[in-house]
């Protein structure tokens, strides 16, 4: 039940997707440029833009994320003009990582001179799944929506049904997730939580901690039976075509997993690295990865696919 409504900018993917699971994607007036689902909201303003070109290579990306912040440079900016003329109650974004959104400071910059009523500004910063269930109650809090826990309920239980398979795996696959791919990084966060949910046995990375770079070395040294890639902002299509760095690499092609046919493509973008609702598809598409005669969701070839 709705009690009230509020103008609310998102300056977060995932925040995005909360209020529209919430019921409240009528309230939403203003994005970020990385707000793209559903895909009724591609058509609100946008209200944030990126220092660095999107569409480079990974290690071109990540030089140029390094050399905005050896600048003391936000890697992303925010249109304060257009936050004024949208008259936000709300705006929704995050502490976590200045890399991935618009962070905290940049937003209380924004509206620090701002003449009259000014928005409340809320900060997300999840590190682990059980912050995403938090997240969902602080924003319908914020938003006075009553119905949150039934949508919880909803989304936990689809969480549990995975566990009740996941759980009696005897011996779990090894799972090395990739995050970045030149240069390497692990995926930290929630992803090693929900390698664990789904049924593997996470190498790299540990949940609720920030991701950490990887060394090709490292990776051969554990030897991982699966290796999942979910590049941050980037679909399957880009993953693949990213992959050719790695690939060409003859360390790659001595790795068992290689040598298996183990190594995952997926879109990371919208799945692994978007903290919200679909933090549950997440977990279904890794427990289809990780064992497919037990689960199928249907996300294969949409969602992840086989390298």
């Amino acid at each position: 039940m709705l009690l009230m409504k509020k103008r609310v900018i998102s300056l977060l993917p995932g925040a995005t997707e909360i209020v529209c699971a919430l019921g409240a994607g009528d309230q939403l007036v203003g994005r970020s440029h990385e707000c793209d689902y559903p895909e009724s909201v591609r058509a609100l303003p946008v209200c944030t833009t990126a220092r660095l070109d999107a569409n480079a290579s990974s290690k071109e990306i990540d030089t140029q994320v390094k050399d905005l912040l050896q600048q003391a440079l936000s890697i992303y900016s925010v249109d304060r003009d257009r936050l004024i003329q949208l008259r936000p109650d709300v705006i929704l974004t995050q502490a976590q990582c200045e890399v991935c959104a618009i962070s905290l400071p940049d937003v209380q910059k924004a509206v620090a001179e701002w003449t009259g009523a000014r928005p409340e500004i809320v900060s997300l910063s999840p590190k682990r799944v059980a912050d995403v269930w938090e997240n969902i109650r602080e924003v319908a809090d914020v938003l006075q929506i009553q119905d949150a826990k039934e949508i919880l309920r909803g989304l936990k239980n689809r969480v549990v049904s995975v566990i009740e398979k996941s759980c009696v795996m005897k011996q779990p696959p090894g799972v090395a997730c990739i995050e970045w791919i030149e240069p390497l990084m692990a995926a930290g966060n929630w992803v090693p939580e929900l390698v664990e949910l789904a049924g593997g046995k996470n190498l790299f990375g540990e949940a609720g901690k920030h991701s950490p770079w990887l060394q090709l070395q490292e990776l051969a040294d554990a030897n991982p039976d699966v290796i999942v890639v979910l590049p941050c902002g980037f679909n399957l299509q880009r993953t693949r075509a990213e992959m050719a760095v790695l690939t060409q690499k003859p360390e790659w092609s001595k790795l068992p997993a290689v040598r298996k046919n183990q190594v995952f493509l997926t879109d990371g973008n919208q799945y692994f690295n978007r903290p919200g609702p679909r933090i549950v598809e997440s977990l279904e598409i890794m427990a289809e990865i990780l064992h497919p005669d037990r689960f199928n969701f249907g996300h294969r070839g949409k969602a992840w696919e086989r390298l």
